[in-house]
């Protein structure tokens, strides 16, 4: 029955948004469901075809942030603090590129979208944990683990990508940290005894969520391929929680919009196994997770994951999900 959310059936309405912003049907009819407003969907369409901030991470594990800023207001940008991350901040004036300072090359900073520094935050990982970071290349995410705790955790970088892999290792190298282990795997395929303190899945998915960045997305994608990367969201999904401890956490999060590549695949594995929990992510800013979409009903703990959206929260599209292991 919940598989029918994959049927769709492109309205009047849909035809007509599809064609003034250039977007394939089935994916605004998606969103007219999601949002159940036409208006609201107009609102964040309009806000999909505005460009992207500038925005950067500052890595206090080798500067000061008030001295980084220091350091490039005086090279001329102007620099405004993201209300809601750790150690974010936007270029609100930008004399050249925000990759291609002095400070940028020393590893003072990392370029990064204002949701992708948020799943780190809903992590939480402490000082001398075994951290699990699945899909991990580039890097943003586990140099980010690395910073807050102070180059001390124990950090596991997984990704399948070799070219990806090289990225995470330079940017590791750029920023100054060392307690890491960077391993080309399927994270489906790992050994059974890997069990972590903490686990991130910052899933491969459709990018629906980067189109202020990416428009291409708007036409990238298929059905087909949202079903396909549905199925493998969930089978990273199932691994990751084999992965952690007893009483750990699992932070899922993606950079899409779509109920099929979040609440809908913890939904599957909330009624296929009993050793986990949806917990409330009540320091992350968003709109509550989706319990109800294309006539279907998802459990009711989804509403604790949290949603950003460009036209509510100016940031990308992201989800962001928190899981108790039992």
């Amino acid at each position: 029955m919940k598989r029918s959310i994959f049927e769709v059936k492109v309205s009047g309405d849909a035809l007509r948004l599809a064609e003034r912003y250039g977007y394939l049907p089935y994916m605004i009819e998606r969103y007219i469901n999601l949002f159940g407003d036409i208006m609201e969907v107009k609102d964040f369409l309009e806000a999909n075809e505005e460009p992207m901030p500038e925005t950067f991470r500052c890595n206090s594990y080798l500067i000061d942030c008030r001295e980084l800023v220091e350091r490039l207001e005086s090279k001329g940008f102007i620099l405004e603090r993201l209300p809601f991350t750790s150690h974010g901040y936007e270029a609100l004036e930008a004399p050249i590129s925000i990759g291609a300072t002095h400070e940028y090359m020393l590893g003072y900073y990392y370029v990064q979208d204002p949701a992708s520094m948020l799943p780190v935050q809903a992590l939480d990982p402490r000082p001398g944990e075994f951290i699990l970071d699945l899909a991990a290349a580039p890097g943003g995410k586990a140099t980010q683990i690395l910073q807050v705790t102070g180059d001390q955790a124990h950090l596991l970088a997984v990704d399948v990508s070799r070219t990806r892999l090289r990225a995470l290792r330079s940017h590791m190298q750029r920023m100054g940290f060392k307690n890491y282990l960077a391993l080309r795997a399927d994270a489906r395929r790992l050994p059974n005894n890997i069990k972590a303190d903490r686990v991130l899945l910052d899933a491969p998915c459709s990018g629906e969520g980067v189109i202020r960045k990416d428009p291409s997305r708007k036409t990238s994608r298929t059905l087909e391929d949202l079903e396909f990367l549905s199925e493998l969201q969930t089978e990273l999904l199932n691994a990751a929680l084999n992965h952690v401890k007893s009483g750990g956490v699992v932070v899922y999060a993606t950079c899409s919009v779509g109920v099929e590549e979040n609440e809908y695949v913890i939904d599957r594995l909330l009624e296929a196994r009993d050793d986990f929990r949806v917990e409330p992510l009540d320091a992350i800013p968003g709109a509550p997770g989706v319990t109800e979409y294309m006539k279907v009903r998802f459990d009711e703990s989804l509403r604790f994951c949290r949603r950003l959206y460009p036209h509510l929260h100016g940031t990308e599209g992201f989800t962001i999900c928190m899981l108790k292991k039992r």
